[in-house]
């Protein structure tokens, strides 16, 4: 791959609102143990923003940092990867993040595929800079107020509980020196597409006063049990395919991997899934202390990553996510300028 044509992540960027819902609290709110929070739910707190702050405006402080550092008219393209809860139905938020940014050069747009989008917004990035001479530098940021789409008295969402705050934004720039974008894979299983929503605010079931008294503008699941049958055998095996997949178009093994970014999920699909791809526990963030955070999850392990130096010179990263729907994705970036 020529200089020219390398497209890497020069910088990334995080937010997270003040307030703290710490796993006691939870325990309080649901009737779970503390214990099965912490260790199940595998989640000691996690950020929840107030009613003034709203996903654009998480994902614009998530990317201020990065903007101190560089020329913001440089900035061809942004695209919003966040959370599909934004501040309004119907409306692009992108716009509004290009404008309070102050991106004036760059045109804007979104992603949305729900928890499964960096890695998807990786390839994206990537295939746009290799693909137009005319575009040198794509902002992706992305935002995320789920939390507050949580009904803690609805044990059919219960899995979603762990449901978090925040933004994330990461510069993907061609002629990086700092990392290199490799491959990337992605399935779908498009048989789960009715199983997790929001049922109502939609054109199949307009907002309305029996909506709202019957709390259907929460995340629901239509029916956890069956969910459940269908998904367990075929979760882990669908992340480890995508994996291996990514990591193989890109040159590479399993052994090869020196760091995971998954998205937050329960303790016992985290410690399965690095068992199944033959890794330890500290070369992957576990966000225990953030919860999950919708497709923000792996950018915000590579922010981390980075932070806590597991990223030397050579080191190989896999964004691993997956949103319901389902559709399981996994990028491989090569940290640093060498080879390993």
């Amino acid at each position: 791959m020529t200089l020219a044509k390398n497209v890497g992540i020069v910088d990334t960027g995080m937010f997270f609102p003040p307030q703290v819902q710490t796993a006691s609290q939870m325990a309080e709110q649901t009737g779970i143990p503390e214990e099965a929070i912490i260790e199940k739910f595998g989640l000691v707190k996690k950020h929840v923003s107030d009613h003034d702050l709203h996903a654009s405006d998480m994902a614009v402080r998530a990317a201020l940092p990065i903007l101190e550092k560089v020329d913001r008219n440089d900035i061809d393209v942004v695209i919003y990867f966040g959370s599909p809860y934004k501040d309004y139905q119907v409306w692009s938020c992108a716009p509004k993040i290009q404008h309070e940014l102050g991106l004036n050069n760059a045109y804007a747009f979104e992603m949305m595929n729900v928890s499964s989008c960096f890695p998807i917004a990786l390839k994206v990035a990537k295939d746009m800079l290799v693909s137009d001479d005319f575009i040198r530098n794509v902002l992706l940021v992305g935002g995320c107020k789920e939390s507050h789409l949580i009904d803690y008295e609805n044990t059919r969402s219960r899995f979603m509980f762990n449901f978090a705050d925040g933004g994330a934004a990461a510069l993907v720039q061609r002629g990086a020196q700092t990392s290199r974008i490799l491959a990337s894979a992605i399935m779908t299983d498009g048989s789960f597409h009715d199983d997790v929503k929001v049922p109502a605010g939609g054109s199949r079931m307009p907002a309305s006063t029996l909506t709202l008294q019957e709390r259907l503008h929460s995340i629901d699941v239509k029916d956890p049990a069956s969910m459940k049958s269908r998904l367990d055998p075929v979760s882990v095996p669908n992340f480890v395919q995508v994996v291996k997949t990514a990591v193989a178009r890109s040159g590479y093994t399993l052994a090869d991997i020196d760091c995971l970014l998954p998205l937050h999920t329960k303790r016992s699909m985290f410690e399965e899934l690095l068992a199944q791809l033959g890794l330890q526990e500290e070369q992957a963030i576990y966000l225990d202390e953030y919860g999950h955070m919708s497709a923000l999850d792996p950018c915000i392990g590579l922010h981390l990553a980075r932070e806590r130096g597991m990223l030397q010179d050579g080191s190989l990263a896999v964004a691993l996510s997956a949103g319901t729907g389902y559709t399981w994705a996994a990028t491989v970036i090569e940290w640093g300028s060498g080879a390993k």
